[in-house]
């Protein structure tokens, strides 16, 4: 069930890579963005808690769906590159198994442990 998981993740990165490039925008751009959300991973200087809802606030789609709504409601269309880049950073983190944090520890995700078993 893991592999399919990753495989439909690994989908869904390449249409964000596609819908990216028949954007026109920047391939530098991208890869200057590309890690910003893991930024995201210095709220576990705060501990457990508060690192696991600062990481899944940038790692959640839930964002990446607002920002696609405030752009089009608002009429950004500057904001679609980086909105793509967002989507794209996700959709790669969920193929390499990284998925949201649980506050037991940062190892913990919603797809599994990541790192060495104990």
């Amino acid at each position: 069930m893991q592999i399919l998981r990753r495989a439909e993740y690994g989908a869904v990165l390449l249409i964000a890579l596609w819908f990216y490039a028949i954007s026109g925008a920047s391939w530098w751009l991208f890869a200057l963005c590309f890690l910003v959300p893991d930024f995201t991973m210095t709220g576990y200087v705060f501990g457990n808690r508060a690192g696991a809802v600062i990481y899944n606030i940038g790692h959640s789609f839930l964002g990446v769906i607002a920002l696609a709504t405030f752009i089009h409601i608002y009429d950004q269309e500057w904001l679609w590159p980086y909105m793509l880049i967002w989507f794209a950073h996700i959709a790669f983190d969920r193929m390499l198994g990284y998925g949201l944090k649980y506050v037991s520890s940062f190892q913990d995700t919603h797809m599994g442990s990541i790192g060495r078993q104990k």
